[in-house]
């Protein structure tokens, strides 16, 4: 199996990408901070918002069902696949090219 380069994808890939691809909507937030109802499926349902993610870090946390991580995680935890198919499906979903690792 090919290698990715997943420090590129992610300098690549935003999180608000990801988010807008999961439909997200911010209930509330200040600056980079953003606060709004948890975009995956399996996530107990809640009241308030507990779901935060800071886009500029490209780090996400759920408080209800305690899920983290940057982007790549996220689009992985949303559709169930593990972390290196969720990549390339990712890419696909944005019509971006895979950053495969180069071979020495």
């Amino acid at each position: 199996m090919s290698g990715i380069d997943f420090d590129k994808l992610r300098a690549d890939i935003t999180m608000q990408q990801v988010l807008q691809l999961l439909g997200f909507e911010s209930t509330r937030g200040r600056g980079d901070q953003w606060y709004g109802r948890c975009p995956l499926r399996d996530c107990p349902p809640c009241l308030r918002p507990c779901f935060s993610v800071n886009v500029a870090m490209g780090r996400y946390y759920c408080h209800r069902c305690h899920r983290h991580g940057h982007q790549v995680e996220l689009w992985a935890a949303a559709t169930g696949l593990p972390l290196h198919r969720a990549a390339i499906d990712l890419c696909a979903a944005l019509g971006r090219e895979v950053p495969w690792t180069k071979r020495w």
